[in-house]
């Protein structure tokens, strides 16, 4: 393993050291008012199958902030409507965000289970072992403990690695290195070493891929010390994360939903580049707060078109960020709409949204009318049958359903 960092190392030595003057540039656009971002609107396409009806059921990213708390946002994702730019399926616009990035920096490498010459089992590194060479896009063995060690300490030489886990659920192999290692480092040196790394792959339920295939590992990861994580769910945000991840000098974990990776949409042909402790204002509204991120993203977006037809007028956010939280954007729509509900495929117990329900009681307790809601997963292994499949996560009927009651 020394031997194969060594030669990354020597094969980038020459251009290294310009390397880490670019994170200057990683938000350059100027700050936006409150006003600019509960205006905005995103439009995403979507192939329409990720429905599940079932009747009868009713800048700053190089810092790293405390209290798992994210400030005022300097930068805000520019709209892609007014843009011409070109069409990408998910798992292409991530594969483009890390071309571009290797482009821009040889000390970016990817390693991985069939990330090389197979191009990665959802072909996100299709076509980069060609161009960048093995060094760069390196094969590893059936060892999720080992590579992702070994991207650890590649990190702490100086590389920026992007380690890709074939499914989520593989690694708990490597939890230990994750913990003691990946998020401690920086710490237990004393501040000797940095660790910029982003371990990133597919998970959430897809479609009947069993329980040890339909992991949710946010509530697992979210609370080790040192450690962010975000969670994509349009090809804009995807590429605009990645590339956010991997100029990180802190330990990035990105969430990539295995059930997105055909989602298309229209992005910008220039460069760009989204703040990692952001959220996204995806539909303003004034009844009711819906916070959710990843595939429950499109069960609420589908659920709002009911409610619209009801007469409820819900404001959605996709919180994107699952550590930090940024309740500078989550508290604006709280004290508008003094309701919150929080819409998760993540397990109820010790989820994301228990986390995010503590923190908004902590903070903006006084401007709530009513008991924040929350709709998660339920606490039981994810069936192979596809009914029980669907189950066990929520769906839009119940969005509906909790939306009229929380409104009552």
């Amino acid at each position: 393993m020394a031997g194969i960092i060594q030669g990354i190392g020597a094969a980038t030595a020459l251009t290294s050291a310009n390397s880490l003057d670019t994170k200057k540039s990683l938000f350059s656009n100027s700050s936006r008012s409150l006003s600019e971002r509960k205006g905005r609107t995103f439009v995403v396409r979507s192939d329409g199958h990720l429905s599940y009806g079932l009747k009868g059921h009713g800048g700053r990213a190089e810092q790293f902030i405390t209290n798992a708390v994210a400030a005022k946002g300097d930068t805000a994702a520019a709209s892609t409507s007014s843009k011409p730019g070109h069409e990408i399926l998910l798992f292409e616009a991530l594969r483009e965000g890390l071309e571009e990035e290797m482009d821009r920096d040889p000390t970016v490498c990817v390693m991985g289970e069939d990330v090389g010459h197979y191009g990665g089992s959802y072909k996100v590194t299709k076509g980069l072992a060609p161009k960048y060479g093995d060094l760069r896009v390196l094969d590893t063995p059936i060892a999720e403990n080992s590579f992702t060690g070994m991207g650890i300490g590649a990190a702490m030489t100086g590389l920026r690695p992007i380690v890709e886990g074939m499914n989520m659920g593989f690694l708990l192999l490597a939890f230990n290195q994750i913990s003691n290692n990946c998020g401690m480092l920086h710490y237990t040196s004393g501040g000797q070493f940095k660790i910029p790394i982003v371990i990133r792959g597919p998970g959430g339920v897809g479609r009947q891929l069993g329980a040890e295939h339909s992991q949710r590992l946010e509530s697992y990861f979210q609370s080790i010390p040192g450690i962010q994580m975000v969670a994509c769910s349009t090809p804009y945000n995807a590429k605009g994360l990645m590339k956010a991840a991997i100029r990180s000098d802190n330990p990035v974990i990105l969430f990539e939903h295995v059930l997105l990776y055909n989602l298309k949409e229209r992005i910008p042909d220039e460069e760009y580049v989204l703040n990692l402790e952001e959220a996204e204002m995806v539909r303003p509204g004034e009844h009711v707060t819906i916070l959710t991120y990843s595939r429950m993203r499109y069960h609420v977006m589908q659920a709002a078109k009911t409610l619209l037809n009801k007469g409820y007028d819900p404001e959605v956010i996709d919180i994107r960020s699952l550590k930090p939280f940024d309740l500078y954007t989550i508290g604006n729509s709280v004290k508008k709409t003094h309701r919150v509900l929080i819409v998760e495929e993540c397990m109820r117990t010790g989820g994301i949204g228990a986390s995010l329900t503590a923190a908004i009681t902590e903070n903006f307790h006084d401007y709530l009318d009513a008991p924040i809601v929350c709709l998660s997963s339920q606490d039981v292994p994810t069936p192979y049958a596809g009914t029980l499949e669907n189950w066990t996560v929520v769906q839009p009927p119940q969005i509906v359903t909790a939306v009229e009651q929380l409104c009552q």
